[in-house]
């Protein structure tokens, strides 16, 4: 029996970068897993963004080289690289930063790149699409399996259906050129035209292509139930990302159910890596190992 595209998408994960799938697939379903649920935790660089800020003058507090070695000293599997925080992206460096984590036994879960797919602008949306591949390549030769990419907000004058065309267009484009690069794209939850799960899902299931999945970030519904929202959304996930609060439409942040979360993803048989993107209000550095130990105990 040949191979469903979704059994592809989980060899893919699961497969070397280097796998190369050129043509595009059917409308996207939720994925079947095989084998039992595996959860593998990692630390995006954005929660140590305060000392990764390359605007900080002189220089900034921290360095990628610096956030590799604090993961690393917590015992961690692995790191989300954010394209926000790299000085330069010569094959070089991007080999370097490689080599290194691969020394200190450290995968790259994913990697992160902003943009917004939304813009009527067709010299503006052509821009976005060159970063987004050019960041596709990068992310290659980091050896990522995944790339984080956004949708956008729709602008004043725009229609919502138009802007999710063209974002849905775009993240095709993209996702043709990921294939050749062995790297899947996964869309984040986050605002604008995927601010709620129903805005988000109809631009999941727009996209026809076995290069392209969820980034399912717990904390980026803000909706009357979050949590039920989350669970809608957790069967498309090739990556995922945990805060530690909850936002509740009309409501402050509250400390969000950890369990709950993970256990949301280990029930629709989630395989792969979940990165910590702390983004509270309590230091960084004091608050990051503590829910460190906690999700390693959570994950098993």
């Amino acid at each position: 029996m040949s191979t469903t595209r979704r059994q592809f998408l989980h060899t893919a994960l699961a497969a070397s970068a280097g796998a190369v799938l050129a043509a595009p697939g059917s409308a996207i379903e939720p994925i079947q897993r095989n084998g039992k649920t595996y959860v593998r935790l990692s630390i995006a660089a954005y929660s140590y963004r305060k000392y990764l800020d390359l605007k900080i003058k002189p220089k900034p507090p921290m360095t990628l080289d610096d956030f590799i070695d604090v993961a690393a000293g917590m015992d961690l599997p692995a790191v989300e690289l954010t394209a926000y925080y790299f000085p330069e992206t010569s094959p070089e460096y991007l080999s370097r930063l490689k080599g290194k984590c691969t020394r200190l036994g450290l995968d790259i879960s994913g990697t992160a790149v902003g943009n917004s797919f939304t813009s009527p602008d067709a010299a503006k949306l052509k821009d976005q699409i060159a970063s987004v591949k050019k960041w596709t390549e990068h992310s290659s030769l980091l050896g990522a399996k995944t790339m984080r990419i956004f949708a956008g907000n729709k602008d004043a004058n725009d229609s919502e259906e138009k802007a999710r065309e063209r974002c849905v267009a775009a993240i095709q484009e993209c996702c043709d050129h990921a294939a050749k690069f062995g790297v899947i794209l996964a869309l984040e939850n986050h605002g604008g035209i995927v601010e709620g799960i129903d805005q988000m899902l109809a631009v999941v299931k727009a996209v026809k292509h076995d290069w392209f999945g969820v980034n399912w970030d717990s904390g980026n519904f803000h909706s009357d139930d979050p949590y039920a929202d989350l669970a809608k959304l957790a069967p498309y996930a090739v990556t995922a990302q945990i805060k530690t609060e909850i936002k509740r439409k009309g409501k402050p942040a509250e400390e969000a159910d950890l369990k709950r979360k993970i256990d949301m993803l280990k029930a629709v048989n989630y395989r792969g890596y979940v990165a910590l993107e702390y983004e509270a209000a309590e230091e960084p550095k004091t608050a990051i190992p503590r829910y460190v130990e906690t999700m390693k105990k959570l994950i098993g």
